[in-house]
């Protein structure tokens, strides 16, 4: 786990951020008193729960963050033939980050519907898309989004990511996406530097900075 402050964590406790979560019991028998969102995420990568440290990390980053970090999980694992609908909802994720406008977040989700939200890259929409405003169609009365329910978005994009192809390099793939999402909590981009779609596409070449 990175050494550097995680500064992009907001919340104090780390039991703010779980009660957010869906996390297995053995996961939420880690979690002490008064323990901190980087204590608890450690506790949960050293004890090899990382789809649970994926949920965590999910919820206690803000939003534009947490979709960033979606977005380059997705890029590192897209194949290269990955279907227009899929490569258009990973767009207007990235689109959202770069400027939450209302036009873009409501954008998201109209291309997550496009892939009838079958793909990793739909739930970073969707997580775009529950970051804040109405969940309700434009015009009609606002319908606030639950809290944590970006995060959970964001935990399905990342995990997905990471088994919807060649599953059984899940593992490595999570722990790979962990250090890029705790390189995003600690003020970075999230580069990942290999590619992780076992097909020769995707992550080297996600450089760019939020």
């Amino acid at each position: 786990m990175t050494a550097a402050p995680l500064r992009k964590i907001r919340q104090r406790q780390a039991r703010d951020v779980a009660d957010l979560c869906t996390l297995d019991d053995a996961a939420r028998l880690l979690l002490a008193p008064d323990q901190s969102p980087t204590d608890y995420l450690a506790a949960l990568i050293g004890a090899g729960r990382r789809a649970d440290a994926v949920r965590v990390l999910a919820h206690a980053l803000p939003p534009r963050e947490a979709v960033w970090w979606a977005c380059v999980c997705i890029r590192a694992t897209l194949p290269p033939d990955a279907p227009e609908p899929v490569l258009s909802a990973l767009e207007a994720a990235r689109a959202w980050v770069f400027q939450p406008s209302e036009a873009n977040r409501r954008a998201a989700y109209a291309s997550a519907q496009a892939t009838d939200f079958q793909h990793a890259a739909s739930w970073a929409a969707v997580g775009a898309f529950w970051s804040g405003g109405s969940m309700a169609p434009a015009g009609a009365p606002d319908v606030p989004a639950p809290d944590g329910l970006a995060g959970k978005a964001v935990a399905a994009a990342v995990i997905l990511a990471a088994v919807t192809r060649q599953p059984e390099q899940g593992n490595q793939r999570l722990a790979a996406f962990l250090d890029s999402g705790l390189d995003i909590a600690a003020g970075g981009n999230g580069r990942l530097t290999e590619t992780l779609s076992g097909s020769g596409a995707g992550g080297a070449g996600e450089g760019d900075t939020r």
